[in-house]
């Protein structure tokens, strides 16, 4: 029985939580929430309508080191540096790790000095650390390299991922830009407040470490997507003329030449200006192959099943720093009963 903590509560943790009650050989054993005070010592059966009595607790640190668990889900923010201390934490305590923080999933990029830290700190302590998700994470990279199995050579990769950012909690939103203005979507990404879809660096990178391609630059560009409607979430309201998304692209340049590039145009609700979503991955290669799913693979449940699918594989992989390319093939984990 693999004893699970979940550290963070928004919209993705909760229904990480929801997802691990139902699964065989898996036992949640603690629930932590640093960034909301009014849920501290709340239980989950009141907060999330769900039959456990977990206390929900604002101190890590007590509640790891009380509740031994195998992994700690971590889903609070997106970003390495803020991340680190909470992966730290949890490998001090011979935890394993699985993290939805985007970045994470090919953290050696851009940090390669906590890289290593967390690296070497996992393998000193015996236990695995993986960033992962439905992207980055599956769709823009490991289904890609799935899809080249297949190829006697590639030539070039293109894909473009159409989806809906409704599910997804206060954190994403704010990074996308959605219900700013125009002038404060471009002052946001000037400044970094915004930063659109976060991975696109990560995916193209990993994709091109695993293919063997030495990328000279990557190549990146954010625009927003203004509603022509009203559009409203849990988390953020959006009137006509404001941002509803971000059409981001990233590129990865190899010897001078396109080899790699995404596309990822996201909004909230898209559905209200019939906007179709999807996923398309494009290969030009021997043989040339494309592959489409429609409507997309669904944001929020794709991550929490991703998070919550990869625990066995996390517990049985190697020490170390990890990335997709570095594990098992992804499956499912059917729910008990």
């Amino acid at each position: 029985m693999k004893r699970i903590v979940m550290w963070g509560l928004g919209a993705m943790g909760s229904g990480m939580i929801k997802d691990i009650l139902n699964k065989p050989d898996m036992k949640l054993v603690g629930a932590i929430e640093t960034l909301r005070d009014e849920l501290d010592g709340k239980s989950l059966r009141k907060y999330l309508n769900v039959k456990s009595e977990i206390t929900i607790s604002s101190d890590p640190e007590k509640v790891i080191s009380e509740t031994d668990p195998d992994v700690v889900l971590i889903a609070t923010t997106s970003f390495v540096p803020k991340v680190f201390p909470m992966i730290k934490m949890a490998v001090e305590h011979s935890s394993n790790v699985i993290t939805i923080a985007e970045e994470m999933s090919y953290p050696w990029l851009d940090y390669p000095e906590l890289s290593h830290r967390m690296d070497s700190l996992a393998k000193k302590h015996g236990v695995s650390v993986l960033g992962t998700g439905v992207n980055p994470g599956f769709v823009l990279d490991t289904l890609i390299l799935t899809l080249t199995g297949v190829c006697l050579n590639i030539e070039r990769i293109k894909a473009q991922r159409i989806n809906d950012l409704s599910p997804f909690g206060a954190e994403v939103m704010r990074t996308q830009g959605v219900g700013t203005s125009v002038e404060e979507f471009k002052r946001g990404i000037k400044n970094g407040n915004i930063v659109g879809h976060i991975g696109f660096r990560q995916s193209i990178a990993m994709i091109a470490d695993a293919l063997g391609w030495k990328i000279e630059r990557i190549e990146e560009e954010r625009e927003p997507i203004v509603s022509k409607t009203y559009r409203e979430t849990p988390y953020v309201k959006v009137e006509p003329g404001q941002v509803a998304g971000c059409k981001h692209t990233g590129r990865g340049i190899v010897d001078g030449n396109v080899k790699i590039e995404l596309v990822h145009p996201q909004q909230i609700h898209p559905e209200l200006e019939d906007v179709k979503t999807g996923d398309f991955i494009q290969i030009e290669g021997d043989p040339n192959l494309f592959m489409e799913i429609k409507p997309e693979i669904p944001g929020g449940k794709g991550t929490m099943a991703m998070a919550v699918n990869m625990i066995p594989a996390i517990v049985e992989a190697k020490p170390g720093l990890l990335t997709m390319k570095d594990m098992t093939i992804p499956r499912g984990i059917l729910n008990v009963g």
